[in-house]
């Protein structure tokens, strides 16, 4: 059995009566607490919202390409070049 994590955070929402009662019946049809039903909820949805942002998969082909794009050298931003030679705001001095 893995062990258990102290839980020390809270997270404080604020639903109407109707979701409110939509959650108490769905974590009763789970078996579970309100509490803990909205926390495996968010968390799936949290993983799942986040899955392609960790890993992603590609073909041989893509990998190729991928490979040879961080090889590349950078290409040129002649506007970004230009911004980064300008003096930004906080560079003027107090009667500029």
């Amino acid at each position: 059995m893995p062990a258990r994590t102290t839980r020390s955070e809270k997270l404080d929402l604020r639903l109407t009566p109707n979701a409110k009662r939509a959650l108490q019946a769905a974590a009763a049809a789970s078996h579970r607490s309100v509490s803990e039903f909205v926390l495996e909820s968010a968390l799936a949805r949290a993983d799942a919202t986040l899955a392609d942002r960790r890993s992603f998969s590609l073909n041989a082909a893509q990998w190729k390409a991928f490979l040879a794009a961080l090889d590349a050298p950078p290409r040129p931003l002649p506007r970004l070049k230009r911004l980064l030679k300008e003096p930004g705001f906080f560079d003027a001095g107090p009667n500029q």
